[in-house]
């Protein structure tokens, strides 16, 4: 996430023209109190909106929504490096200084803040907290909670807390309800990231070490939602906080309407569908087209007391499909990666699991205008490529594509190149089997974890496994549990695994943690691939360093180059549209779908229940 500097909006911040007189009074001068921060320019809404363009202001509160997670929990504690939380607890239960619009590429607006302020290139960010802000204990947020939770979190906290404290030179009180946040790098999207970090309470953890709480030890945080209960591995229990001290803000109007939010568990895909057709769970997410038209018509559908809704998005691609490890030979070879991507037939695999029906990702921002464009890079792409041109693999600067294929189960002209690129990496067929010049076979494992995201990716590696070993290559499949296969990721124990990375319109920071090259060995870290990659490292110094939307665009694009000519994932299906089967008591509002699409701003935050006789619209 990133942004720049933009126009003055309200009025100058009068604790600190009273409290900090000479300089600091001069740079107050230089910025003014605003109610929000935007990527660039101003933030579309106005200081005195009502609420965001996507909800339903009106929508009426109450009710229960149920949802389905595969596997257990060992953690309520979303922010502690160990241990295995529900993912909605923090986007449910937890609050920042400053939340999302999803209808913008990035902007956010006060939530614990009631207005910021930075400095003329963004070098420091300050926050007024809202006198009225207050955990769901009802104590007050105070500046001190915000600086511990900074501090705690960017030490001790998960990994992907990190990178941003190790960016701030000074953490600050300014003012009874004020706090200053001073950078010792150059990113512009550093203020913006420092909004959106989790809030909990100091006090909570006075005489408990926060790294090694247990799962009874839940942080206290200040929103809508607090665990009401649990049982380890069935379920967790959210209630809606009557007394929830922000549910009039225009940042929360019209959302969070469930008056409970209940997280089922289920120890595999297969069960939890049949757990939401016999009506147990409220809605469940299909991400096969081809099961979304041939498997959703039983009875409750032709009825009508399931809904099938569509949802479509804004957002670039991302990359779904089988990483490759490259701290391991033979994977450390581009051409090795090269062929296994010929190798893997996706017309045909296409055809088989969905029918041809999800188009195939093209590039880690494909399908936006951050996704780098066919042919050779344009000049002021080539411009940021060029002095890494040495290390660049082919395809960066003159143009890359993915392999395709004609269609058929043979895949001949493609396992044709594999060959060549093999042979080109050392390796050839002997006896039927491929090897090195020292007779080691090539063998490979792809690690799964059962019933993971995309539920047909078993499938898909059989089909790969058999058109490998047509070039003498064992793939071996393992589908593991959840928590054996958290080690496995966590110490990259693996030749291929699956791999899906959303990515926004306005990717910034969490891109040194996706593919910088500081965490690549860094265990648990999110660098999958390994990959060590000084353009890629450049590209995203100066995505979060351009000042200009074109600079941006431009620096953004050739990040991508670098990432998909690496030949790092084979990629799979694109998932343009979110398939949402769910209960016809569930509704939304259809006629003003926010930019983001389906995401966790949408359900079940901008979603609300209603009987078909309450007149609700949707």
């Amino acid at each position: 996430m990133r942004s720049v500097f933009f126009p003055l909006m309200g009025r100058v911040s009068a604790f600190l023209c009273w409290a900090l007189p000479g300089l600091m009074a001069t740079q107050a001068a230089l910025a003014e109190q605003q109610h929000g921060m935007a990527m660039y320019g101003a933030p579309a809404l106005p200081p005195d909106f009502v609420s965001l363009p996507y909800v339903n202001p009106d929508a009426p509160k109450g009710g229960a929504v149920v949802t389905g997670n595969i596997g257990g929990f060992d953690s309520l504690n979303p922010f502690q490096l160990t241990g295995s939380p529900p993912w909605q607890l923090r986007f449910f239960a937890y609050e920042s200084l400053m939340g999302r619009s999803w209808d913008e590429p990035f902007t956010i607006y006060g939530l614990l803040a009631e207005s910021v302020e930075v400095g003329p290139n963004r070098e420091w960010v300050e926050f007024t907290l809202r006198p009225e802000a207050r955990f769901s204990d009802d104590s007050p947020v105070t500046v001190e909670d915000v600086l511990w939770s900074l501090e705690t979190l960017g030490t001790v906290g998960n990994l992907r807390y990190r990178d941003l404290w190790s960016k701030v030179a000074k953490a600050e009180q300014t003012g009874p309800r004020s706090l200053r946040i001073t950078f010792n790098a150059p990113e512009r999207d550093l203020a913006l990231l420092v909004g959106l970090r989790p809030i909990i309470k100091k006090a909570q953890w006075a005489e408990k070490d926060f790294a090694d709480g247990g799962l009874a030890d839940i942080p206290i945080g200040s929103a809508p939602y607090v665990v009401e209960s649990y049982e380890v591995n069935r379920n967790v229990v959210l209630r809606r906080n009557p007394d929830y001290w922000g549910r009039d803000l225009p940042l929360r109007r019209g959302t969070n309407n469930f008056d409970e939010i209940r997280i089922e568990f289920y120890g595999d895909n297969a069960v939890m569908k049949e757990a939401f057709k016999a009506g147990e769970i409220s809605y469940v997410r299909e991400f096969n087209a081809e099961k979304w038209e041939s498997q959703y018509n039983f009875p409750a559908v032709q009825r009508g007391e399931i809904v099938k809704s569509e949802i479509p998005n804004g957002k670039p691609s991302g990359i779904t499909g089988f990483v490759m490890n490259t701290r391991r030979a033979p994977l450390d070879d581009w051409r090795v990666r090269d062929a296994l991507i010929h190798a893997f037939n996706f017309e045909y695999v296409n055809d088989v699991l969905t029918g041809g029906r999800q188009p195939r990702i093209t590039s880690y921002f494909s399908g936006s205008e951050l996704g780098m464009r066919p042919g050779p890079a344009s000049p002021k792409v080539r411009a940021l490529l060029e002095p890494f041109a040495d290390s660049l693999p082919p395809g960066a600067l003159e143009g890359y594509a993915l392999p395709e294929g004609d269609g058929s189960a043979r895949n001949r002209a493609n396992l044709r190149h594999a060959l060549r690129m093999l042979e080109e990496a050392g390796w050839t067929v002997q006896d039927g089997v491929m090897r090195n010049a020292a007779g080691a076979p090539l063998e490979l494992t792809v690690v799964l974890q059962q019933d993971g995201l995309i539920q047909q990716a078993t499938s898909i590696m059989e089909l790969y496994a058999r058109a490998l070993e047509r070039l003498g290559i064992t793939l071996r499949i393992e589908s593991i549990d959840k928590a054996q296969y958290a080690e496995r990721e966590r110490s990259f124990d693996f030749d291929l695994t699956f791999m899906r990375r959303d990515l926004s319109l306005s990717p910034g920071n969490e891109q040194y943690l996706y593919w910088g090259a500081e965490g690549a060995d860094t265990p648990g870290g999110r660098n999958l691939m390994g990959m060590k990659s000084a353009a890629a490292d450049a590209m995203i110094a100066a995505m979060l360093s351009a000042r200009t939307h074109e600079e941006f665009v431009t620096a953004t694009r050739a990040l991508d180059r670098v990432l998909i000519s690496g030949r790092y994932v084979i990629p799979i299906h694109s998932y343009a549209v979110g398939r949402i089967a769910h209960k016809r008591q569930l509704h939304y509002p259809a006629d003003r779908l926010p930019l983001y699409g389906d995401g966790v701003g949408f359900l079940p935050e901008v979603w609300w229940y209603a009987d078909e006789d309450a007149g609700a619209q949707d």
